[in-house]
């Protein structure tokens, strides 16, 4: 057994939190998903890496973060995994339809600790939410969330959401995406890893219904400005401003505890709706858009 597998369970014996699986590849990689079996015996929790090394590397958007898993979230996630969650291991093709009993389905990508998103399932249940993120206490906090105030509406998908996109969605599958607050990777070397660039637009026009908008949300200005001008340039969407600039924040869009201490620190977020296009051109028969001038960044 090894010294992380010792902690995990010696911490849930004693009602303490457990350390987060480590995920990806090499040792810590290996020692999480030995981790990952040991919490979640038989496959009643999320997977270390769903998709294993069946897809191709390549620089990934996000980078799980380490914390600790509360007994509370490993309880939900034994439980309601099975029933509410799903592995995105691109190795099949998803029905929404099938798995939300016919409602619209809205794609969120990146949910933290999934506040936000059970109270826009508690207000919308007429629209089902896929919610996507790796962070394991998240995903166990959501599904206690989902328990706990009866969101029928709710699943709750553990990996890659480009490799979800790609591989296991239809296209025009999609009544809509959320993209709240992703990483801004502000160092101007780490800007390749931003997820909104114009090859993941491509890939969301195609998956989206004809009308169906992207959301995002950012706190960090020059994201925004770099979202804005990526999304403008994009001939799969159009934004829903007539002025082609900014949107008020959304009332169904909740105010989370994180963004309210940003705004009074002074940050201004800025959300951007832009509709997906009725007639969908042959996107990978473009020529490649122009990246617009960064600011300088630390």
């Amino acid at each position: 057994m090894t010294e992380m597998a010792e902690t995990a369970e010696t911490a849930e014996r004693a009602g303490r939190a457990v350390p987060e699986p480590g995920r990806g590849t090499g040792t810590a990689g290996r020692a999480g998903e030995r981790m990952m079996s040991r919490m979640f015996p038989g496959g009643t929790g999320p997977a270390a890496d769903p998709a294993g090394s069946h897809f191709e590397r390549r620089i990934r958007s996000f980078q799980p973060r380490r914390s600790r898993v509360t007994t509370g979230q490993a309880d939900a996630l034994r439980r309601l995994w099975p029933v509410w969650g799903l592995d995105i291991d691109g190795q099949q093709v998803l029905d929404p339809d099938e798995l939300f009993g016919g409602l619209p389905v809205v794609l969120e990508i990146g949910f933290g600790m999934g506040e936000a998103t059970a109270r826009m399932a508690a207000d919308d249940p007429g629209t089902g939410i896929l919610a996507v993120d790796v962070h394991t206490p998240g995903q166990g906090n959501l599904l206690r969330l989902a328990e706990e105030n009866g969101l029928a509406n709710v699943r709750v998908a553990n990996g890659d959401a480009i490799i979800l996109l790609r591989e296991m969605l239809p296209p025009e599958s999609l009544d809509g995406l959320r993209v709240y607050f992703p990483d801004p990777w502000p160092k101007k070397r780490h800007h390749k890893r931003r997820l909104i660039q114009p090859e993941f637009l491509t890939l969301a026009a195609e998956r989206l219904k004809p009308g169906a908008v992207l959301h995002c949300a950012t706190d960090w200005e020059p994201y925004a400005e770099q979202m804005l001008a990526e999304l403008t340039a994009h001939p799969g969407f159009e934004n829903t401003q007539p002025d082609g600039g900014y949107a008020p924040r959304p009332a169904f869009r909740p105010l989370t505890r994180f963004e309210g201490q940003g705004l009074d620190k002074g940050h201004v977020v800025r959300d951007l709706l832009f509709r997906r296009v009725s007639d969908l051109p042959d996107l990978h028969e473009l020529p490649e858009q122009p990246q617009q001038p960064e600011r300088p960044s630390a």
